[in-house]
């Protein structure tokens, strides 16, 4: 029953409540790049993925994924290939397709569920790298993407691929659609938007025909946007739709290595579908960690070399293989 009781996580007194724990850490922190050499993957269907390594031959290899309209330069990348790059881990951090500086060349592009791209990210690392276990991280969005990877068809995944952390996961997507629809999340929920909004309309720039633009500013919700675009643009009949089949939360219960999902309480982006506590209670390989505090990728501290807490705690999973953790 790998359900997490008690969180090591307590936010900074000065750092109260979950927006600031979560717009501190995005708009302040600075950390050191470490992902010091880029390489482009084609794909076979003619489109490309860029990745950054921070490879020195080790026998672990972790492979980060991030978050909504971030990359693989983001922060809370960085700063989780640093931490542990110093333990002895080479990583390949990656650009979901369309956000590399460079547009994908395809109209699709990334959404929550687009698992074939990270198998081919995991496939190129087995193919080209040295090492003999591979661990996979990821973050928000980046998160759903690798515990469904996990989940959906376990019996095929390699043998090298061992463990796995993710955190602020929206596990339910309808759910934390409707969470970050709220009045007291139009911040972010704008923020996102106007990323997505620029990237359709450099998509119809490019692809001039097949969308169609029409009320595009007026869009204020990930219903109106997922209806319009991600679930057209990539085989889905709705939002709706897009939504029930790619959540991971379905997935869960199929790990069947040890994995480890750290949700904060009061995370603003996430709605109470969002915490499995009962796939949590009955698995033997799935463990869920829910601090009180932390916000949305946030979970500053300010240990040794600036690491974080949620670096620290992917560091003592992955070393425990999650042997004992309750």
């Amino acid at each position: 029953m790998p359900l997490i009781q008690t969180s090591t996580y307590r936010a900074p007194a000065w750092l109260p409540g979950g927006h600031l724990q979560t717009i501190f850490p995005a708009l302040f922190r600075s950390v050191v790049h470490v992902t010091n050499r880029s390489e482009r993957l084609e794909l076979l269907d003619g489109d490309f993925i860029d990745i950054l390594w921070a490879e020195q031959g080790n026998p672990c290899l972790a492979i980060i994924s991030h978050g909504l309209e971030a990359d693989a330069t983001t922060g809370y990348i960085q700063g989780m290939s640093a931490a542990l790059v110093r333990r002895g881990w080479d990583v390949l951090a990656w650009n979901f397709r369309g956000c590399s500086p460079e547009p994908n060349r395809l109209l699709r592009m990334y959404h929550s569920g687009a698992t074939g791209d990270l198998h081919a990210v995991v496939c190129h690392a087995l193919e080209n790298h040295p090492a003999q276990s591979i661990d996979l991280i990821g973050f928000s969005l980046g998160g759903n993407l690798t515990l469904k990877y996990l989940g959906e068809n376990p019996a095929f995944l390699s043998p090298k691929i061992r463990r796995a952390v993710t955190f602020s996961v929206p596990c339910d997507l309808a759910c934390s659609s409707r969470e970050l629809s709220l009045l007291s999340n139009k911040i972010y929920m704008e923020r996102f938007l106007i990323a997505m909004r620029a990237k359709i309309r450099a998509k119809d720039q490019k692809f001039p025909g097949q969308l169609d633009l029409t009320g595009l500013e007026k869009i204020r919700t990930f219903q109106e946007f997922d209806d319009r675009f991600t679930a057209p643009i990539h085989g889905f009949l709705n939002a709706g739709d897009y939504w029930a089949r790619n959540s991971c939360r379905q997935f869960l219960l199929a790990i069947q290595l040890p994995t480890l999902l750290v949700n904060a309480e009061n995370d603003p982006f996430l709605g109470p579908g969002c915490y499995p506590r009962e796939e949590a209670a009955s698995s033997g390989f799935f463990h869920l960690e829910t601090p009180a505090t932390g916000g949305h990728v946030g979970f500053t501290t300010f240990g040794k070399n600036g690491e974080y807490w949620s670096e620290t705690r992917a560091a003592e999973f992955l070393e425990s293989d999650g042997a004992g953790w309750r």
